[in-house]
């Protein structure tokens, strides 16, 4: 992440451009695996070209990902993730943005859980990295600021480690993070 500083979401074009599942998935791949064009994601995905460039473009719109040009020669254009971190709104007031906000979440927690499942469903497929993987559940006491600072020390942490997929030493892959940190219901709490 090379913006240290956090981009919310509060945006209702931007949230809505990003909760389409198809542009979910082409941004996924793009910062996971790095820069490629309309034609090569097109293929990978079993979509239309024209409908996967027209994706791209409105990704690129509201700055998810930008032309990779140091790559891209004539027509044939390289699409890169813009490297950052994204946040939902904490308090949208809007009840439309506040909608589009819950939707990209259950969208990245879908996500998250899919290729949580995958990765145990065959765990000795992954190699090294089974030994090496890490879950974890625990819980601490805070107030409302400590686990903002949580949060965002979090964050820092992260970015710390943060890689481009294309400057990768041999043999990384690419790591998936989920973090939660949230107040645990007491029971009763939700109705």
């Amino acid at each position: 992440m090379s913006d240290h500083r956090p981009r919310v979401l509060s945006d209702i074009n931007a949230l809505k451009a990003l909760a389409h599942p198809l542009r979910q998935e082409l941004l996924a791949r793009l910062r996971r695996h790095g820069p490629a064009t309309s034609a090569d994601l097109a293929a990978e995905f079993d979509e239309d070209r024209g409908a996967t460039s027209y994706h791209l473009r409105q990704l690129a719109r509201f700055g998810f990902v930008a032309e990779d040009t140091e790559r891209s020669s004539g027509r044939r254009k390289y699409w890169r993730a813009v490297p950052q971190d994204m946040r939902l709104p904490r308090h949208p007031t809007d009840p439309e943005t506040a909608a589009a906000a819950d939707e990209l979440g259950r969208q990245w927690l879908a996500s998250a859980d899919r290729d949580l499942t995958t990765y145990l469903s065959d765990r000795q497929a992954f190699g090294d990295f089974t030994a090496a993987a890490m879950h974890s559940f625990g819980g601490t006491t805070l107030t409302a600021e400590e686990l903002t600072r949580f949060g965002e020390e979090y964050i820092a942490f992260l970015s710390r480690w943060s890689r481009d997929p294309e400057q990768a030493s041999p043999g990384s892959r690419h790591i998936s993070v989920v973090f939660h940190a949230f107040p645990t219901p007491e029971h009763g709490d939700a109705s």
